[in-house]
């Protein structure tokens, strides 16, 4: 099975990271792709351009093999739709089990994803919850596709829903943004890699 996991990553930070390595090591997953978006449609655009991003992403991870980056959306032109990314990673990984990792506000609004039904063509989706988190129940198309069990995502390739409790880390890449806006020091946040780099280059300073 591999795991998809996207996001902005602007910056990446432990909180992204120890999800990550977790939901990788909890499914079982043969391989996880951390895929940063270029112009994501459903946000702001990202205050670090794409080439940062990446880079950051690469310090993050140079020493953590079992997470990889898979950079596809950074080089399409025009907004980032997972559905698209999903269809083309189908392509490279025809007969593997593919599973979508969100969060649970991504949950909450995943019916305002372009064409959000046609993700399960694709791909399982695994929403990521924390302890407390109060979820809504179920109903219609997503109690239909729901399960409960790891080998039912692992016994096929596409279109079940599941849910993975993770640990808690409440970081968050606007926080460490304004952070270092406000001249603060976010250490502990993010990897020291990522915060040698983002001072170097200045970014998220006040303009």
């Amino acid at each position: 099975m591999i795991g998809i996991f996207g996001g902005t990553f602007d910056p990446i930070h432990y909180g992204h990271l120890r999800s990550a390595l977790e939901v990788k090591e909890v499914l079982g997953l043969s391989k996880l792709l951390l895929i940063p978006s270029a112009q994501p449609p459903h946000r702001t655009q990202p205050a670090a351009s794409a080439a940062q991003r990446l880079q950051m992403l690469e310090l993050a991870i140079c020493h953590h093999p079992e997470l990889s980056i898979d950079a596809r959306e950074l080089n399409h032109d025009g907004p980032s739709y997972m559905v698209d990314t999903l269809a083309s990673l189908r392509q490279d990984y025809p007969q593997q089990p593919l599973l979508l990792i969100i969060g649970c506000d991504a949950f909450k609004h995943l019916m305002s994803w372009h064409q959000w039904q046609r993700l399960f063509d694709f791909a399982h989706i695994v929403v990521m919850t924390r302890p407390g988190n109060v979820l809504e129940p179920l109903s219609g198309f997503f109690k239909e596709h729901s399960c409960q069990q790891i080998t039912e995502l692992a016994s096929t390739r596409a279109g079940k829903l599941y849910f993975q409790q993770v640990t808690a880390l409440d970081i968050s890449a606007t926080a460490i943004r304004r952070m270092i806006t406000q001249q603060q020091n976010p250490g502990f946040l993010l990897p020291d890699t990522v915060l040698a780099y983002i001072r170097q280059h200045q970014l998220y300073q006040r303009h």
